[in-house]
C-alpha cells in the first residue's frame, strides 16, 4: 500500500496551491535523496491548502515587483551543497532549554493557582508571534468556506483537513503539520477520534510547532470537562508515532519539549521530541530556522519518512 503524506501549512499567506505543494514535495524528496540515498521514493503527496480562504491573493515570486507586499522573498531553495547537517546540541541551547522549562513550569503553576486565563487571552491579542492564535481561537471570527457560507474560522479550517483525511480512510496516512497547522491538525485529529475511533493516522509529525505555548495548552485544557485533572494527550487515532521536530532557534517552537505536556493516548503512543538544525537559507543567504522547506529535508525527518515507507 502506497503511503500518502499529508502536508498541512500554517496561517500566513502562501504561494498558489500548486506551487506550495510542489515545493513541499521537492523538499521531502531532496531530503530522502541526500540523507538516505533514496531516489524516486514511492509515496503520494497531498497538500491541505487554505491560504485562499484567508487571503484574497496568493504570494508571487516576481523579482521585478519585490517591493509588493505579496512578494515572496523566502521561496523554496535547495540545501547548500554537501550533506545536510544533523542537529548538534550545544551548551548554550541546553542551558536555554532548561531555563525555559523552569520558566514554563512556574508560569503554569501561577496560572492554575490564580486562574490567569485572562492573561492567556491578553497575550494572544498583543504578542505579534501569537496573533495567528488569536485569529484561530476567536469564536466570533467568521470566514467563508468552500460552500461560500460564512462560519467560525476555526471550524472552517478544521473541516478542510477532516474532509481530506476522511477520504483516505483505509490507507496508510503520514501527517506533517507546520507551525499553526500543527494546532489545527491536533484539533482535527482529536475531533475525528471522537466521531470514529477506528480511523487511523499512522504517523503524526509536527514541525516548528507552537503546541507547547502556555496559551495553546490552556485552550486545549478548557475544552475538556475537567480542566485541572485531565491531561492533554496524543490524539487517539495516532497509531504508531507522534514526533515533534523543532529547531532550538525557531521562535515559534520556543517550547520544543511537548513530551512534558502531552500524555500517551490509549494505545501508549506518546510524543517524541527531536531537535533538528533547519538549514533553510533565503536566496540572499539569510537563515530562517522556522521555514517548512528546511524542516522537511532534515536528516532526522528523512530517516523517519524512510522508515515509514
Amino acid at each position: 500500500m502506497t503511503t500518502v503524506i499529508v502536508g498541512i501549512h500554517g496561517l500566513a499567506n502562501k504561494p498558489d496551491e500548486g506551487i506550495l505543494a510542489d515545493w513541499w514535495e521537492k523538499s521531502i524528496r531532496e531530503g530522502l535523496a541526500k540523507n538516505c540515498g533514496l531516489q524516486n521514493a514511492d509515496f503520494e503527496f497531498q497538500m491541505v491548502y487554505w491560504a485562499d480562504l484567508l487571503y484574497k491573493y496568493p504570494q508571487h515570486q516576481d523579482v521585478a515587483l519585490n517591493f509588493d507586499s505579496l512578494y515572496n522573498g523566502q521561496p523554496h531553495t535547495q540545501a547548500p551543497p554537501g550533506p545536510i547537517k544533523p542537529h548538534a546540541q550545544g551548551r548554550r541551547r541546553r542551558v536555554r532549554s532548561i531555563l525555559f522549562g523552569f520558566a514554563e513550569s512556574a508560569f503554569e503553576a501561577l496560572r492554575h493557582r490564580f486562574h490567569l486565563n485572562l492573561l492567556d487571552d491578553w497575550a494572544l491579542g498583543k504578542i505579534k508571534v501569537l496573533r495567528d492564535l488569536d485569529f484561530y481561537y476567536d469564536e466570533d471570527r467568521r470566514i467563508h468556506g468552500r460552500d461560500g457560507q460564512p462560519r467560525q474560522a476555526r471550524r472552517v479550517l478544521m473541516d478542510e483537513l477532516q474532509i481530506i483525511l476522511l477520504r483516505m480512510q483505509g490507507r496508510r496516512i503520514f501527517v506533517i503539520a507546520h507551525s499553526m497547522g500543527s494546532i489545527i491538525a491536533y484539533d482535527a485529529l482529536r475531533d475525528i477520534g471522537r466521531q470514529d475511533p477506528s480511523f487511523a493516522v499512522a504517523d503524526f509529525v509536527t514541525i516548528g510547532s507552537p503546541l507547547g505555548l502556555p496559551p495553546v495548552k490552556a485552550h486545549i485544557h478548557r475544552e475538556r470537562e475537567s480542566y485541572a485533572t485531565v491531561p492533554v494527550r496524543t490524539p487517539t487515532i495516532v497509531t504508531e508515532r507522534w514526533v515533534n521536530y523543532a529547531d532550538p532557534d525557531d521562535p515559534i517552537a520556543i517550547d520544543s519539549r511537548l513530551r512534558d505536556d502531552y500524555r500517551p493516548n490509549n494505545r501508549g503512543i506518546r510524543v517524541q521530541d527531536v531537535p533538528i538544525f533547519n538549514s533553510y537559507l533565503t536566496p540572499e543567504g539569510k537563515r530562517n530556522p522556522h521555514k517548512s522547506y528546511g524542516y522537511l529535508r532534515t536528516p532526522e525527518l528523512s530517516a523517519h519518512i524512510r522508515a515509514a515507507l
